[in-house]
């Protein structure tokens, strides 16, 4: 079966205060690191960037295209191009840099064994309160819930048919739990964290430097 990678870099970093894909983390870039983890575990890699980044130079990528305003869109861009013959596309976004080939190659595994889509996920371990005009309105009960990563993992003509409708979801899995797709969930990583703010650099480079 050929699997393919999208690594979604195409976010401006309103929060971070720029394009955090290409801050500098322990001698590479954010998203370097995204890259190599998604080519040893697949056998392509889109990399979805700026449209001003499009005429980069990115040897391991094996095609860059310019993403869209959103991040739905940027995948779906990414999805135009990998090829039809795809059996597996797993989505992963470059501002989580220390995912492993390993954490591809288990969401990929899921899918292969019958899944429609599968999500690297870790158990929360937070009291977590949906709160309505600054009160709380309930307290979620933990057990059922669990943070969400990158990569995710799909059959590739689902995640297609469930990107056919232009719909836009924080992530691609809620797109296929939309269409009716079953998704399965693996064992994420407490150290696959999201560069959200420059903090995060200090803590993904400390965690790098003791692997």
């Amino acid at each position: 079966m050929s699997t393919w990678a999208i690594v979604v870099a195409a976010g401006r970093g309103s929060r971070f205060g720029g394009p955090k894909q290409y801050e500098p983390l322990a001698g590479r870039r954010v998203l370097d690191w995204s890259l190599d983890a998604a080519a040893a575990a697949c056998d392509g890699v889109v990399l979805v960037v700026p449209p001003e980044r499009q005429t980069d130079t990115e040897p391991a990528a094996t095609a860059v295209v310019a993403g869209a305003p959103t991040r739905s869109g940027s995948v779906r861009a990414g999805l135009a191009v990998v090829p039809p013959h795809a059996d597996v596309v797993a989505v992963h976004d470059a501002a989580r840099p220390l995912a492993t080939a390993d954490l591809f190659a288990a969401a990929v595994a899921a899918v292969r064994d019958g899944a429609d889509g599968a999500i690297c996920a870790v158990p929360v371990t937070d009291t977590v309160k949906r709160v309505v005009d600054g009160h709380v309105a309930e307290t979620l009960d933990r057990r059922h819930l669990v943070a969400v990563q990158t990569p995710q993992a799909f059959d590739a003509a689902t995640l297609r048919a469930a990107h056919a409708s232009d719909a836009e979801a924080t992530d691609d899995a809620a797109l296929v739990e939309a269409a009716g797709g079953r998704v399965v969930v693996v064992p994420g990583h407490p150290h696959n964290l999201k560069v959200t703010n420059p903090a995060d650099l200090v803590v993904a480079a400390a965690l790098l430097e003791s692997r």
